[in-house]
């Protein structure tokens, strides 16, 4: 697979991972289940304004998820992307949309979580000093609510929620313009910004590749499109880049 010629050290790849992938190791996509969650649309259990208004049912919301991601295995797609990383080193930058922590599990070293990470918790106040933390347990009852050890205020998930901005998109947006080649992974292409990396990395020449199961929605925006599972397909892929 062609990339531009690159920096003296090498070329530069970018890797935008979305929900596909994860949902190969069995982590069901918000699609997956219609957008509903017992009865409820995720959007009214993943927002501040829910959060605000019954905290309990929030975090009954991500408990479940942490209870359902936590035994969930990463697969050959997540490994090659962790051996594409150790070969390329810093001339790698993996950005991904999901929350579980299998890229990690597999190997990855350096992994910017755009929507949060689902086993780590934080501060509900925004001008509390406590900084996120690795936080795997479980809340279903009003009396197991955490509450800050600085202010004590509540703790909430570390999730970038519905009308909340994305983190680290000052790294990503640098990591998008350097990149000779745009890997993207599973995911809709229809959420936004990260529906929008491909065109800003290929506005700088970058290669653009697409890599899943389904036609994403922004297919026309790719130089090629590789069909068929992450598991299946991005280690190929990711072995041509090797040699």
């Amino acid at each position: 697979m062609a990339t531009r010629s690159g920096s003296a050290a090498g070329p530069r790849v970018f890797v935008l991972t979305g929900a596909g992938i994860s949902a190969e190791s069995g982590i069901p996509t918000f699609r997956g289940v219609n957008g509903l969650w017992n009865g409820w649309r995720i959007e009214e259990v993943a927002s501040p304004r829910a959060f605000e208004r019954d905290p309990l049912l929030v975090w009954r919301f991500y408990s479940e998820r942490r209870a359902g991601a936590r035994d969930k295995e990463p697969h050959a797609g997540h490994r090659a992307l962790a051996e594409l990383e150790a070969a390329l080193g810093e001339r790698m930058f993996l950005c991904t949309q999901n929350v579980d922590h299998l890229h990690e599990r597999a190997g990855s070293r350096r992994v910017a979580h755009m929507h949060g990470r689902l086993f780590q918790s934080r501060c509900s106040q925004p001008r509390c000093t406590l900084e996120p933390f690795d936080d795997d347990r479980v809340y279903l009852e009003r009396d197991s609510l955490p509450t800050c050890p600085r202010c004590g205020s509540l703790v909430r998930p570390h999730i970038c929620w519905f009308g909340e901005v994305p983190f680290e998109l000052e790294r990503i947006e640098a990591a998008l313009l350097a990149c000779d080649l745009c890997l993207v992974v599973g995911t809709s292409g229809v959420v936004y910004p990260a529906a929008g990396f491909v065109e800003v990395a290929a506005s700088k020449g970058a290669r653009t590749v697409y890599i899943g199961p389904e036609e994403p929605g922004n297919s026309e925006a790719f130089d090629e499109l590789v069909h068929g599972p992450a598991s299946v397909r991005l280690p190929e892929v990711v072995a041509g880049l090797m040699r």
